[in-house]
């Protein structure tokens, strides 16, 4: 069994002050295949000094040290790319393929992002044409506490950990307990590639005590959070007594709005594959199908066949399968919604509870789709984090919106329409962070969060770099004569 209980701590793999064996389970057969360590306040206490040092000379690096330390970074990345497949697909179940191709890519899409992002990055910058002699200047915050989630590890872990050390930050990264292995094999990226001992920093753990311990810590400036909405109240108000800038990505309940002018079975199709990749398990999942009532019932029949055309499977093997979600306490969770939904009267037109066919073991669960839901029911209200698609009926365009923004969430929505009008006037309504219609993709450099309960503060390129940054006004500077 593979073992990794030490922390990375000022540049070296430190053992945790006190020993406590945290096992790691495979969730294809529910078996362990790793143990690492559940560190303490005095594990977090050590990084903090460590990235408190450091960030006495590693915020004052120029722009052209941090981006040569980027493309070492990259390098590396790139060449244990298999490594990294090879860990999320052991920790969180994604199948191999998908491992590779989004999962562990998702890293070095981000890199590179980051590295445009910096090299064009305007770190002073006049105020405006009217104030000759004021600049505003952009400084790194301090030390930042990062708290990323298990379910796409890699993408959350280089959104965080790449913008801030980028930005002249200092960091200590508590990866999620159920999916630390591949935020290991990325602190001995870290290690490779150069960085000066104490800029990045990794403490392992749970949230009771390694994420309290950092988002009550004084020396610490700064926290950002993915996960539950749940746990990010928790973090925020840990943080509050230090006053400390707090930055969440939150849960999502996202609408997918399919009008009768898109190319239904296209847009239905899409829409479907959409909530069954990475077993359901993504925050800005388009989890709620609504469909303009002429098109509806042809709608249910093309979502009910995709999602019994939908493979489960061994995330071991190759292939376009799905694979199982990621622990029992959430296939438990995912059962027990699913239930819910037939309690409270949806009609089930795929899946249901249980196991797929021919599985006896692991956390598999069946591809499922519920029709016939308004929006005041569970499945249409809460997030499941699972292969489960609710479907409803709308007949107006402004019912569409209506139901769309019905929910304590704002992370993404989605459009389907031929009319580019209409495309343009309903993302202009939706209350979400992120429009994507037709199917277009999200990209890298784009910035990623959402509106309500779904967060504060945005991800990905620029904006991921002004998340870590403070705002300085400088008035009366002159600049030298030329």
């Amino acid at each position: 069994m593979l073992r990794k209980t030490d922390f990375y701590i000022n540049g070296k793999w430190t053992a945790p002050a006190v020993a406590k064996d945290l096992e790691v389970i495979n969730p294809a057969d529910e078996q362990p295949f790793a143990v690492i360590s559940v560190g303490s306040a005095a594990d977090v206490d050590a990084a903090v000094a460590a990235a408190r040092k450091a960030f006495a000379t590693w915020s004052l690096t120029s722009r052209e040290e941090r981006i040569a330390w980027l493309e070492r970074l990259t390098a590396v990345y790139e060449t244990r790319i298999n490594d990294m497949a090879q860990a999320i697909s052991s920790e969180m179940g994604a199948p191999i393929k998908m491992a590779l191709e989004e999962q562990a890519a998702s890293g070095t899409s981000h890199l590179k992002a980051f590295m445009r992002a910096l090299k064009s990055f305007e770190f002073v910058r006049p105020l405006d044409e009217h104030n000759p002699n004021v600049r505003i200047a952009y400084e790194p915050i301090g030390v930042c506490g990062l708290i990323t989630p298990w379910n796409w590890p890699m993408n959350q872990v280089v959104l965080k950990v790449v913008p801030a050390i980028a930005a002249g930050c200092t960091v200590v990264l508590k990866p999620s307990e159920i999916a630390p292995i591949s935020s290991i094999v990325f602190a001995e990226m870290i290690d490779a590639s150069g960085l000066p001992a104490g800029v990045f920093n990794m403490v392992n753990g749970d949230g009771p005590s390694v994420g309290a311990a950092m988002s009550a810590h004084p020396g610490i400036d700064m926290m950002s959070f993915t996960g539950s909405t749940r746990a990010g109240i928790a973090v925020t108000k840990a943080a509050a007594d230090t006053v400390k800038r707090v930055s969440l990505e939150l849960g999502g309940k996202s609408p997918n709005i399919v009008f009768a002018d898109s190319d239904v079975e296209a847009a239905v199709t899409r829409g479907v594959l959409h909530v069954f990749n990475n077993t359901g398990q993504s925050c800005n999942a388009p989890t709620r199908m609504l469909v303009e009532r002429s098109v509806y019932d042809k709608a249910t029949e093309v979502a009910a066949a995709t999602a019994k055309a939908t493979v489960v499977g061994d995330p071991a093997q190759d292939g376009d399968h799905m694979g199982p979600l990621v622990s029992e306490a959430q296939f438990n969770k995912v059962q027990g919604l699913i239930e819910q939904g037939i309690k409270e009267g949806a009609r089930l037109i795929a899946g249901g509870t249980g196991r797929p066919e021919g599985f006896n073991r692991g956390y598999f669960v069946r591809p499922t789709v519920f029709a016939d839901v308004n929006n005041d029911m569970t499945i249409a209200r809460e997030e499941i984090f699972g292969p489960v698609l609710a479907m409803i009926p709308f007949d107006t365009e402004e019912e569409a919106v209506e139901i769309a923004n019905d929910t304590p969430y704002g992370l993404a929505a989605y459009i389907q329409s031929g009319d580019r009008e209409r495309i343009k006037r309903v993302s202009r309504q939706l209350r979400a962070g992120m429009v994507r219609i037709n199917g277009a993709s999200h990209k890298a450099d784009a910035p990623f969060g959402g509106y309500k309960q779904s967060g504060i503060g945005r991800e990905g390129g620029h904006w991921g770099l002004e998340d870590f940054l403070e705002v300085k006004a400088i008035s009366g500077w002159e600049d030298s004569a030329a």
